[in-house]
């Protein structure tokens, strides 16, 4: 399908538009966290609104990865066909509406049905992002660039809870859902206005459903591909065990206030930011399996130690430190697999790819988000037993897998 007037191809970008790119996609990428983080702080008042139990709330959290995961298995290679700008201003722009209408939910099931839908419009400028990238850059140029994502969108993490955490001051749940409502508005503009086409006519893919099925087929049966896929989507589930946790360990069996959690998860967030920024320094001067290696160690060394310290009963001093490894290992480990599993893709089936990521990421995330509350919200033991046996899961899968030259193409 030809580009329009509006969809100028742009595909050698200058420091400027490197820079608008970085601001750009970084704030699509970032609505991830910013669906996630931002209500985090009011998961237990939403829990006694609406007279449901913690378990059944944070399925509201399952909801919207599971849409995050599903979403981008259709927009990414929506977006090797038709291109990236069309796709994604259509993700977008649904993602603002499903917000707003989370506003004014009446019950959690209905909650839980529009989540589905926030996440799976959302999902487009997940995956379509990461689909630019690997439009413009390959190998350690690549891996910079996700670590410069991560900088940009690191504001999200580090700003969404903290931010919704005030708004309960002033507001219920469903006022944090009418700001995300205005920053999705906000991100269709700048979309519109800043985000030119980077997936040439000519370099688009053309063989139709079965073509798609059978890229996925071949990436599936890549086993270093589904090496660095799963061992970074294991490790970013884990996070997102942490992110359904943590809200109800630190408030309800810790006694802190919505306040001091938002903090806590701000500077667990900025552990993220720094890690990445390391990761995007040496990238290029270490390798990226080495750069991968470390930062599942560091992970894997943060979930043993938060077993121990729940297990033991140290408290807040051994449980925080532990948590703020798990989360910050991120850094260095999403820039990395990303970057090995995208290098050496052609730009035509790179939204396959970047779709196949989101999906490992999100729908291992949304399957653990669920059983850190199985037992209740006042025990830790299952937040720490899900979290160990994910950065566990991660590493052995890294060593297991990831092995070896992968074909390119």
């Amino acid at each position: 399908m030809p580009a329009t007037a509006s969809e100028t191809i742009e595909v050698t970008p200058t420091r400027t538009d490197r820079l608008r790119l970085a601001l750009i996609l970084g704030a699509l990428s970032a609505i991830g966290p910013l669906s996630i983080d931002m209500y985090l702080p009011a998961l237990p008042k939403l829990t006694h609104d609406l007279s449901a139990g913690a378990s059944l709330v944070q399925l509201t959290l399952t909801a919207c990865l599971v849409g995050l995961a599903v979403g981008q298995v259709v927009a990414g290679p929506l977006s090797d066909t038709w291109g990236r700008r069309r796709p994604l201003l259509a993700g977008v722009t649904l993602y603002a509406l499903a917000s707003l209408l989370c506003a004014v939910a009446p019950n959690v099931p209905t909650l839980i049905a529009l989540r589905l839908v926030q996440g799976a419009a959302g999902a487009a400028a997940i995956v379509i992002a990461r689909a630019v990238v690997r439009d413009l850059y390959d190998g350690p140029e690549a891996a910079r660039f996700f670590s410069l994502l991560m900088l940009v969108n690191g504001v999200a993490p580090v700003a969404a809870p903290v931010v919704g955490g005030q708004l309960l001051r002033a507001t219920s749940w469903r006022g944090v859902f009418v700001l995300i409502t205005v920053i999705g508005a906000l991100m269709v503009a700048a979309t519109w206005a800043g985000l030119r086409e980077t997936l040439p006519p000519g370099a688009r893919h053309t063989g139709g459903p079965g073509s798609t099925l059978r890229t996925f087929a071949g990436l599936f049966a890549d086993r270093v591909f589904v090496g660095y896929a799963l061992s970074g989507g294991l490790a970013f589930a884990a996070m997102f065990a942490y992110i359904s946790g943590s809200p109800f360990v630190v408030q309800d069996i810790y006694g802190l206030s919505p306040q001091d959690f938002s903090l806590i998860f701000a500077v667990n967030a900025l552990g993220i930011v720094a890690a990445g920024q390391v990761s995007g320094r040496l990238a290029g001067r270490v390798p990226l399996r080495t750069l991968l290696a470390a930062g599942l160690c560091m992970s894997l060394a943060g979930g043993v130690a938060l077993a121990v310290a729940i297990g033991t009963g140290l408290g807040l001093p051994g449980v925080l430190p532990a948590l703020f490894l798990v989360v910050a290992a991120v850094g260095l480990i999403m820039p990395s697999s990303t970057a090995l599993a995208l290098t050496g893709r052609p730009p035509a089936v790179a939204g396959s790819a970047s779709a196949l990521l989101g999906l490992g990421q999100f729908v291992i995330g949304g399957a653990a988000a669920p059983l850190v509350g199985v037992a209740g919200s006042h025990t830790a033991v299952p937040m720490g037993v899900v979290i160990a046996a994910l950065t566990a899961a991660a590493f052995l899968t890294y060593l297991a897998l990831s092995r070896g030259h992968r074909p390119i193409g």
